[in-house]
C-alpha cells in the first residue's frame, strides 16, 4: 500500500493533538520540520540511521 507523505502527517498531527494534547504551535512545527527534513539533503542520512 502507497500512502502519500502528506496524508501521514495530517494523520500523525490529528492523533497527536487527540490523545498528548500539546499546543497547535508546537504540532505545526514538529510536523513542517518533519516534512522539511524528509524532503532534504539529510533525508538519505536520516534513513541509514534509522535503519
Amino acid at each position: 500500500m502507497d500512502v502519500p507523505l502528506w496524508l501521514c502527517v495530517i494523520v500523525v498531527g490529528a492523533l497527536a493533538v487527540k490523545l498528548i494534547r500539546p499546543p497547535w504551535w508546537l504540532v505545526a512545527v514538529l510536523l513542517l520540520g518533519g516534512y522539511l527534513l524528509a524532503s532534504s539533503l539529510l533525508a538519505p542520512a536520516i534513513d541509514a540511521a534509522i535503519k
